[in-house]
């Protein structure tokens, strides 16, 4: 192998087939010379690649046959214990046995995050892994977590989070001290629940830069690098921006269709209109983290394209770059 990075892919999990993923490989292939990629797929997906390929970059491409495919409707625990041979499993396995430094499925959330737990196991000092993600905001990319991992979460946790979201958005966007936000319903002191108060507690005393609460709106205005919630909260914020920012395309779309002079002033905002999608696009900030595992796993959106789930490789090339894992783990010890 003439890679020093080796990041195993899980083509079968998306929506969109195999195809996504392999134009996906093949631009990161072209973006980093010292990456190594392991596809993993059925037998007839993996030659369809290999054919389309032609022998380019052989030398830093791999291949491994699953026998079985985790569906979106598959239960977790169900996956865990009976698909043994499914793609998805078999590339959490190269991360388990060192000879990926990360993973990338577009796969069942919930099947992911149960098999690579089983399979990895935690970090040493933390309770539960998390799933943090960057999203839009007006100066650069905000990171927020726990996205849906965890519905129910002491104060400890959400401080763990906030710990390794710390350390995420530091490898990722170079902020050496990055500003923790604590979503709630207001900024007083007296506002929210007893989760809140007693996590605000937690992170007024640890040594990360806490800047207190932050609202819903404070989010996408940078107020924090990371803004740290339960999972509950987190996953319905989550899918409450994905809905706004449809609905905002929507209308645009609506408005500039009424009639033909508004068709023609589309024409001329064609590039104002174009930069605004860019900057908004979603497939832009794909790429979720378990961050607490005992090994890298990215997830990619069910529904991405080639542009979306190449986003989510670089994350993964990015944290294992980092040795995001280890950093999490001293610093977990430091305490």
């Amino acid at each position: 192998m003439n890679s020093d990075l080796s990041i195993a892919l899980d083509i079968m999990g998306g929506d969109r087939g195999p195809e996504v993923v392999f134009l996906a490989a093949n631009n990161i292939l072209k973006k980093y010379n010292t990456v190594h990629l392991t596809l993993v797929g059925l037998p007839e997906a993996l030659q369809n690649i290999d054919s389309s390929m032609k022998g380019k970059y052989r030398d830093r491409i791999s291949f491994i046959e699953a026998t079985e495919v985790v569906s979106m409707n598959d239960n977790p625990l169900e996956v865990i214990r009976k698909k043994k041979k499914s793609s998805l499993r078999l590339a959490i396995e190269e991360v388990k046995y060192k000879r990926a430094h990360a993973c990338v499925s577009s796969g069942n959330t919930g099947a992911l995050m149960a098999t690579a737990k089983f399979l990895l196991g935690t970090i040493p000092g933390v309770d539960r892994p998390a799933i943090i993600s960057a999203m839009p905001a007006v100066n650069g990319p905000v990171f927020m977590l726990d996205l849906g991992a965890n519905v129910d979460t002491t104060p400890n946790n959400l401080l763990q989070f906030a710990i390794m979201g710390s350390i995420v958005s530091k490898d990722i966007m170079g902020i050496e001290s990055p500003k923790i936000g604590l979503l709630n319903i207001g900024k007083e002191e007296i506002k929210g629940n007893s989760l809140v108060k007693d996590t605000s507690k937690l992170l007024s005393d640890s040594n990360l830069n806490y800047i207190g609460f932050v609202e819903g709106s404070d989010i996408f205005q940078n107020v924090a690098d990371v803004v740290v919630t339960d999972g509950f909260v987190g996953n319905i914020a989550l899918k409450s921006i994905e809905g706004v920012a449809s609905l905002i395309t929507y209308y645009v779309k609506q408005e500039f269709n009424l009639n033909l002079f508004r068709k023609i002033q589309s024409l001329l905002a064609n590039s104002s209109i174009r930069g605004i999608k860019k900057r908004l696009d979603s497939r832009r900030y794909n790429g979720a983290t378990f961050v607490g595992l005992n090994g890298i796993v990215v997830k990619s959106h069910g529904h991405s394209d080639s542009l979306a789930f190449e986003s989510a490789i670089d994350i993964a090339v990015i944290e294992a770059r980092k040795d995001l894992t280890s950093e999490i783990k001293n610093y977990i010890e430091g305490l």
